[in-house]
């Protein structure tokens, strides 16, 4: 049975997560203060920016589905859930990313707030519709993927993403949606929209309500429980410890490599939208 407030966690903090922070550092400092900010003083750039950005929005709900399929009970006949708690934790998260207040008097999953934050501002939502369109038909992720509408950058995000889940490692899917996840929008960026949404005359009103949904919920309360999932998981198994630092470590790369798509993106199509437009 998993543990996840128990002493022995606490100790296997003490002695893992410096570990892995020591690690992880650099690469979230260099995602913090990526090139990609320095480039979103324009409404088409941001635009952009969330055409390649949803997709990542989309995957880290099959992130949680494996979590939540693998920790809680979902299938008939029901049993009782192996640990309380990791259900409980998982099925909280569900509940907020898949039916969140919407800000207007109903409920939506974050994908939708996202969604929804696209259309408000004029992005294109043609890649994502497309391929969520194919998935509906039962067309295989990799399938759908490879349609031309799917930036390059995103689809080889995603990939990166269905690997881990295909490994069927909890550790390393664990371990992808608590540390390759967790907040790496700075506060820069939240400053841009805020910006942005200004001259545009409030065409990001939406997406400034995702943000405050979304990374509230995941600094204050899911961050520190995710963390403590992970050691549950792990326990004072070195392997597997291993298996959740390189799999962390690789799914920021990966971010790394989705911004840097972005960038170049916005540079080889020379985004010059900006205000004016809107």
């Amino acid at each position: 049975m998993l543990a996840i407030c128990s002493d022995s966690g606490k100790r296997l903090d003490l002695l893992h997560r410096p570990r892995i922070e020591e690690r992880l550092n650099p690469l979230r400092e260099a995602l913090l203060n990526h090139r990609i900010y320095g480039e979103m003083d324009r409404l088409g750039v941001l635009r952009l920016f969330m055409e390649h950005h949803v997709f990542a929005v989309w995957d880290f709900m099959s992130l949680l589905k494996v979590l939540q399929r693998r920790l809680c009970c979902v299938e008939v006949p029901w049993v009782v859930p192996a640990d309380p708690q990791a259900c409980r934790f998982i099925n909280e998260i569900v509940l907020a990313e898949e039916s969140d207040d919407d800000g207007r008097g109903g409920f939506a999953s974050h994908f939708e707030l996202y969604h929804r934050s696209m259309k408000q501002c004029g992005a294109n939502t043609a890649g994502i519709d497309g391929f969520l369109s194919e998935l509906r038909r039962g067309v295989p992720v990799l399938t759908a993927l490879a349609s031309p509408a799917v930036p390059k950058a995103a689809r080889r995000f995603v990939k990166q993403t269905f690997k881990i889940i295909e490994t069927g490692n909890l550790c390393a899917v664990a371990s992808a949606f608590t540390f390759g996840r967790e907040d790496l929008l700075p506060d820069v960026f939240q400053r841009i929209v805020d910006e942005l949404n200004t001259q545009a005359c409030g065409q990001l009103d939406d997406f400034k309500y995702y943000l405050e949904r979304h990374i509230g919920l995941d600094g204050d309360e899911h961050g520190p429980m995710a963390t403590r999932l992970v050691h549950s998981l792990c326990g004072s198994d070195e392997s597997l410890w291993k298996v959740a630092e390189e799999t962390a470590v690789s799914c920021l790369m990966a971010r790394q490599k989705l911004w840097d798509g972005i960038y170049e993106a916005v540079n080889g199509k020379g985004v010059t939208s900006g205000a004016a437009e809107a």
